[in-house]
């Protein structure tokens, strides 16, 4: 079993099972019959960060390859690079104050505060971590996730059988669900309380580790 996986929606409209109930299987009278949240704090899912990674050996290797090259000239007698000579002449003579200095400096500074952040930080924002059971063998090496526009699909499905929806839109964030809907019968309050507790419900048999909260907008489609 894979220690990173994915939870994606079985159907187009079908929610997931609660993940706090486990069916036992036919045959099997010692399998469990429920299953228990894991006490543990849920881990987000890291990105491999291989573009940046990339960009930055390959930046490496050209400037590792060209001052060798230009040391290995220099020792056979050749002259330097004129880049080079100019280089170190321009960083010899130009005082700190000056518009180039501060420039190379604060780009060199913003590159490595780019570097440093996507490496202190999971990345992969659009997997929502998912809680982990126990009380089943194997349970402890799992790390599910649900893809948000998969959770949105799902919660959009279930807005649109709310009764007096005519279209709806989910958005799934980490930390909160955004919910619109154009209402073409019923009053606004009904609606919007209807689809609180539909999505607040929907939410709940996710399976997230980390629930969002729930914000629902209703309004009538425009005239015209």
């Amino acid at each position: 079993m894979s220690a990173n996986t994915w939870r994606q929606p079985t159907g187009d409209s079908d929610l997931p099972p609660d993940p706090g109930e486990a069916a036992s299987p036919p045959g099997d009278p010692g399998a469990p019959t429920a299953v228990r949240e894991s006490g543990k704090s849920p881990r987000r899912f890291w990105s491999a960060r291989r573009i940046p990674a990339f960009i930055v050996a390959l930046l490496l290797v050209g400037a590792t390859g060209l001052l060798l090259y230009d040391v290995v000239s220099v020792r056979a007698g050749q002259p330097g690079m004129s880049w080079r000579r100019r280089l170190a002449d321009e960083l010899a003579t130009r005082p700190l104050d000056d518009i180039w200095m501060i420039v190379g400096a604060a780009v060199a500074m913003a590159l490595g505060l780019w570097l440093f952040l996507l490496a202190v930080t999971p990345g992969l924002r659009k997997l929502l971590p998912m809680r982990q059971p126990t009380g089943t063998r194997g349970a402890e090496e799992v790390h599910a996730g649900l893809d948000r526009r998969a959770a949105a699909l799902i919660l959009r499905d279930r807005a649109m059988r709310v009764s007096g929806v005519e279209s709806a839109r989910v958005d799934v964030g980490r930390r909160k669900v955004k919910a619109r809907a154009q209402v073409h019968f019923r009053e606004l309050d009904e609606v919007r309380a209807d689809l609180d507790g539909a999505l607040g419900e929907a939410v709940s048999t996710l399976g997230l580790a980390r629930p969002p909260t729930v914000s629902v907008r209703v309004r009538r489609p425009r005239k015209g």
